[in-house]
């Protein structure tokens, strides 16, 4: 247990958030494809030189690839890493995938999420159908088989899935770790239950009674720290505060493509100058107007 928990608040600066954060840790990364992702935790992760990571999560974009990028990440848990038909494939991950610079442990998100609910009940397994007949077994070797007392089947049973620490990004909370989420919620709730500890940042931190108007989502005992950091998402999208960065994603989709030289200019601009100077520079303020007018919207895609 961290000693956040024993504080009569959670509150905490996103270094020490982070620095909670071991080398080799098994981490769940919230949220899923280019939202609400905790992309402030991940860029202080990697100014802290984090190393040996075991990612897990549903389907991701930049948080994971850049962590890749910056030589992070030991073994990749995913079902899916890419920035889906917008921006196409992510490609420090299909880099490190190729050349075996990680391991990558591919599955699927009803696997993923059978996992996690094994975790929160204490069971040593639970039965899933949807990876049967694929190669996805071949990447696990912790996978067994099962037959159903029932019917004979045979189905692929899977262990419990407890990440050592989820990073999650809430577009509000409370100093004791109240986090309101909006949908949808991805598997941000169960990566709190089955995780060992939770670190989050908030766009926002506000009144308890203003989380609990708003609905508790993720309750404040299984929270070890929480940051207040405004657009902790970016440049994945906070909805309905604001939305994706489409152009800072195609900037970094064309650094980790080029890699060498050009990917290590866009962490030392992004990353290693600092989380204000980042905030600075992107100017996500521009984001929050998505939802003002048809033509907003569509300039997210221009």
């Amino acid at each position: 247990m961290s000693s956040f928990h024993l504080k009569p608040h959670k509150r905490a600066s996103l270094s020490e958030a982070a620095a909670l954060v071991t080398d080799g840790a098994v981490v769940a990364l919230g949220g899923g494809l280019c939202a609400r992702l905790p992309m402030a935790l991940v860029r202080e992760l990697i100014r802290q030189g984090r190393r040996d990571l075991h990612l897990v999560g549903s389907a991701h974009s930049i948080d994971v690839d850049l962590l890749i990028a910056a030589g992070a990440v030991k073994v990749c848990e995913e079902s899916y890493v890419g920035f889906e038909q917008d921006l196409g494939l992510a490609p420090a991950f299909r880099r490190a995938a190729e050349t075996g610079t990680i391991e990558v442990r591919e599955s699927c998100c009803v696997t993923v999420l059978a996992q996690l609910r094994a975790a929160e009940m204490g069971l040593p397994f639970l039965p899933v159908r949807g990876v049967k007949g694929t190669d996805i077994g071949r990447l696990h070797g912790e996978y067994g088989m099962v037959e159903c007392p029932f019917t004979g089947e045979q189905l692929v049973a899977v262990p419990p899935l407890a990440p050592d620490v989820a990073l999650l990004h809430a577009p509000m909370g409370d100093r004791h770790g109240n986090l309101h989420l909006d949908q949808p919620f991805v598997l941000d709730e169960r990566f709190a239950a089955a995780s060992g500890m939770v670190l989050a940042t908030v766009d926002r931190l506000v009144s308890t009674e203003e989380v609990a108007a708003a609905g508790v989502v993720i309750p404040a005992h299984a929270v070890a720290a929480v940051a207040e950091i405004p657009f902790g998402a970016h440049p994945s999208s906070c909805y309905p505060s604001y939305g994706y960065d489409r152009p800072h994603l195609a900037s970094y989709i064309a650094a980790a493509s080029a890699g060498g030289a050009a990917i290590a200019t866009y962490l030392d601009r992004y990353v290693h100058a600092g989380e204000k100077a980042y905030r600075l520079d992107v100017d996500a303020d521009r984001l929050v107007g998505w939802s003002l007018s048809v033509q907003n919207w569509q300039e997210l895609f221009s």
